[in-house]
């Protein structure tokens, strides 16, 4: 197993593992969208790949201020053999090193059952009013 930044070629097998995993899609998870996520710290956008196929991503940015972490998912076959928890680490190393001191994630009501694996790696829930609005 190795990680490796994610590049547009994986775009398809990351959508289908995105799905799989249960996780929901919304209108700025196209190609486009993704390819201007890559304009910005890309570096936090990696894949866990083992013998060619992409078993784990992570989508992570950072603001300058905070840290976030974005579409985390394993796939189905292979949950429950730590590997969240490794793709985790690997994206709290790589934030550290750019100075990043403080990491933020949501969790959607629909999967909220992941809650307690953020807990058991020290994340804390905040109660905070969550507002959006696409433009």
């Amino acid at each position: 197993m190795k990680f490796r930044q994610f590049t547009v070629s994986d775009f398809n097998s990351v959508i289908d593992l995105w799905q799989r995993a249960g996780l929901i899609l919304s209108r700025s998870d196209t190609l486009e969208g993704i390819k201007e996520k890559l304009k910005r710290d890309s570096e936090l956008f990696f894949v866990l790949e083992e013998n060619g196929t992409i078993i784990g991503v992570v989508m992570g940015s950072y603001d300058g201020r905070r840290g976030w972490i974005n579409h985390l998912a394993v796939d189905p076959e292979h949950q429950g053999n730590n590997l969240g928890q490794k793709i985790i680490s690997e994206l709290e190393i790589r934030l550290k090193k750019i100075g990043c001191e403080k990491l933020n994630l949501l969790i959607e009501m629909d999967n909220k059952q992941v809650k307690g694996f953020y807990e058991n790696l020290g994340y804390k829930q905040d109660e905070l009013l969550f507002m959006e609005k696409w433009i």
